[in-house]
């Protein structure tokens, strides 16, 4: 079986298949929907958003949005943007969790920006209580790197080490 693979959205169809994925129980305190995820992007242009539907087959089982290299310059000029390259959004469809798709989610982000030259850490944020995602990110290799953004813990994954 062949892994699931990034797509970019690029029609309509793609849009509302994106925005049929659902969040599992209690887990909007956490992620949030897709549709907030595009308002996100079209308000903060500045974070440089890239979103793609994760697919198995012609399945969609999920989404993901990163910032995409946002410049030193932006990143200095305001302290709630985490980058340049950031995890800003990963959701799996309740129906497809507990199946691995976040894991190749997550292999799948750092194999596209293995071909950036200055891709050097992943980041990403989640928030703290029951139910967060944090052990999910650090048995894929993030760790804390004690910043705290809109009550959000920042991790981070070194896209160097040869294992990932």
């Amino acid at each position: 079986m062949a892994p699931a693979e990034l797509r970019d959205i690029v029609t309509e169809a793609d849009r509302v298949a994106a925005l049929a994925l659902r969040r599992g129980p209690g887990q909007d305190k956490f992620v949030a929907s897709v549709e907030k995820s595009f308002a996100d992007a079209l308000e903060y242009p500045e974070a440089l958003a890239r979103s793609w539907t994760l697919n198995d087959g012609d399945q969609v089982v999920g989404f993901v949005m990163i910032s995409d290299g946002i410049p030193a310059a932006v990143l200095e000029a305001d302290e709630t943007l985490v980058g340049p390259y950031f995890l800003w959004r990963l959701l799996i469809d309740e129906a497809r969790q507990r199946q691995g798709y976040g894991t190749q989610a997550l292999d799948a982000v750092v194999a596209y920006l293995r071909n950036k030259p200055d891709a050097d850490t992943l980041l990403t944020s989640c928030g703290q209580g029951e139910g967060t995602p944090q052990p999910f990110y650090e048995r894929y290799g993030f760790v804390a790197t004690g910043r705290v953004v809109d009550d959000e813990v920042v991790l981070e994954l070194d896209l160097r080490r040869a294992d990932r």
